[in-house]
């Protein structure tokens, strides 16, 4: 009978612990921004897929089995690829959240320790010889250009004085638009923003005007934009030569 208990007491532990499937499943997601729409968007990130900045990162664990078992211990380790000793990010949420603003591409890793009711470490993950689920993503050089002129008529075609198409990577901006006798007409400091042509309310005349732009991109290039801008009320889409678009 002793026996008998004392084999029951070594088993029971074993088969307790046979119970707990400790497992994590590390993704990553970017809120993507729809400006114009104002509109956004969470999609998991795609390995090979350059991404614009500012980029919101989401970083989630996934855990899973962890019932009768005590808490785990998370740690998320964010680096560039380049130089994997160089730990830009260190967490220890399950869940974390981050805004990149510098562009390069980056590499997350999650790690996880496992305890048992009793406090004891149960698993660790990612055990050696498992795969380690790094997940990469990539944000790109920075784009930012601007038309030579617009037309405020209403017909939907270059009504806004506002970036072209294309630019990327701005995580700092500022811009200001005069008239000929330097007086400022209107300003901004969102390179998703932009100018109507109008003053106090009112469409201002056709006529050349100056705009100045002072930004920084993710790469690090600093850009000093300083042109004039054409006014042309009267141009439609498809009529006449002004120069007031992206193409």
């Amino acid at each position: 009978m002793k026996l008998f208990i004392t084999l029951l007491l070594l088993i029971f532990p074993i088969y307790a612990l046979a119970q707990y499937d400790p497992r994590v499943e590390p993704k990553g997601f970017v809120i993507e921004e729809d400006y114009e729409a104002g509109t956004s968007d969470t999609t998991e990130i795609e390995t090979g897929k350059a991404y614009g900045a500012p980029m919101k990162v989401i970083l989630r664990a996934n855990p899973s089995g962890l019932e009768d078992m005590g808490a785990p211990r998370y740690e998320w380790k964010i680096w560039r690829q380049e130089d994997p000793t160089d730990i830009l990010i260190y967490r220890t949420e399950e869940n974390i959240e981050h805004t990149f603003t510098s562009s390069g591409t980056f590499m997350a890793q999650l790690f996880v320790t496992f305890y048992d009711a009793q406090g004891q470490i149960y698993y660790e993950f990612p055990e050696e010889g498992d795969d380690p689920q790094i997940i990469t993503f990539s944000i790109m050089e920075s784009v930012l250009d601007f038309p030579n002129g617009i037309s405020p008529n209403g017909d939907g075609y270059n009504d806004t004085l506002k970036p072209k198409s294309g630019y990327q990577s701005i995580v700092e901006f500022h811009a200001v638009v005069l008239n000929r006798w330097g007086n400022k007409l209107y300003s901004w400091d969102d390179v998703n923003g932009c100018w109507d042509g109008t003053y106090r309310g009112k469409r201002v005349k056709d006529g050349v005007y100056f705009l100045m732009v002072s930004a920084k991109g993710a790469d690090g290039r600093n850009y000093s934009i300083k042109k004039t801008i054409s006014v042309i009320s009267g141009y439609n889409k498809g009529e006449g030569t002004a120069d007031t678009g992206d193409e």
